[in-house]
């Protein structure tokens, strides 16, 4: 009897799944297309059932492609594009807002409020004050629309970029959980202590209730409901899109370095256990974290890369 690792891999413009056996050749793949909706000038959202169901959609592809059972499959990684922001209702699912996409530019002005903690911000985060990150697409979101403020502060709604999104979905809102790699995207996280930074939340006025757990990017994420798959399938990886690249290329080492071109182009460069701070602007990130050990990376991104 055969067995798979299937990967989930949404991205910006498209859902993919792929089935591979246990020694990393692809068996079988499936990808679909969604739309990308613009409703003001700088600003790009997706329907979150999109996002969802194209996923399920590839998923289940790949799986009648083979004849495969939810039993076959030994776990589920997901990847996903990194600081897209989402917030829903945790006894509903429904979403409050469509999901605002990290190419989002409509935050920009609300951006310089807090340029004069944008050192301290970067220091703890490893990034730069920018719309781009998923802090203040939540700010917009808890400001503009209403009511879901007093709904965030009372722990009803959760937040998640769409790797959390997709782990709810699956898990039937089991688990509302992260790793590392996606979590250190969001602008709230601090990549030293390794925790969601209580001052940052109280900078940008966020209520921690909304926030997911972080775990390691190898780790019990829950299980699939049945009904998905056909059976229950356990969730064991979780990585940020361009970290999974890094990961892919078996960018293992100190100093290994890997650049891949979709919507965006990204080069990242594994830096080992030091979080190196950039003098030209780079992001400082974390590249993975597993059996509770941190490894870092610079990075460098091109937005729109053809």
């Amino acid at each position: 009897m055969s067995k798979y690792l299937l990967s989930f891999d949404q991205g910006t413009t498209s859902s993919r799944a792929i089935l591979f056996g246990l020694s990393g050749e692809v068996i079988a793949q499936s990808q679909e297309e969604f739309e990308q909706h613009f409703p003001n000038p700088g600003w790009v959202e997706h329907a979150p059932s999109d996002l969802w169901q194209t996923s399920l959609k590839c998923a289940r592809d790949v799986l009648k492609q083979v004849g495969a059972k939810a039993s076959d499959i030994v776990s589920i990684g997901i990847t996903n594009q990194r600081e897209t922001t989402l917030i829903w209702d945790r006894q509903t699912g429904e979403p409050v807002y469509p999901a605002i996409v990290w190419q989002d530019r409509r935050t920009a002005d609300l951006c310089r409020q807090w340029e004069g903690q944008k050192n301290e911000i970067s220091a703890r985060t490893g990034l730069l004050l920018d719309p781009y990150f998923s802090a203040t697409k939540i700010r917009w979101i808890l400001d503009n629309v209403e009511g879901a403020r007093a709904r965030a502060e009372a722990g009803e709604l959760a937040f998640g970029t769409v790797d959390t999104w997709l782990i709810w979905q699956l898990t039937g809102g089991r688990s509302h959980l992260t790793d590392a790699t996606n979590a250190c995207r969001t602008m709230l996280y601090n990549i030293h202590e390794e925790c969601w930074d209580a001052d940052l939340l109280s900078l940008f006025d966020i209520p921690a209730p909304l926030l997911p757990e972080v775990q390691d990017s190898a780790s019990d994420f829950g299980k699939t409901l049945s009904g998905w798959l056909g059976g229950a399938v356990q969730i064991g990886g979780v990585a940020g899109d361009q970290q999974a690249a890094l990961i892919g290329q078996g960018c293992f080492s100190e100093g290994m370095i890997k650049s891949t071109y979709g919507t965006g182009c990204f080069m990242v460069l594994n830096t080992g256990r030091e979080a190196v701070t950039s003098k030209h602007r780079l992001l400082t990130t974390i590249a993975y974290r597993i059996n509770g050990e941190t490894t870092y990376a610079l990075e460098g991104s091109i937005f729109m890369a053809g």
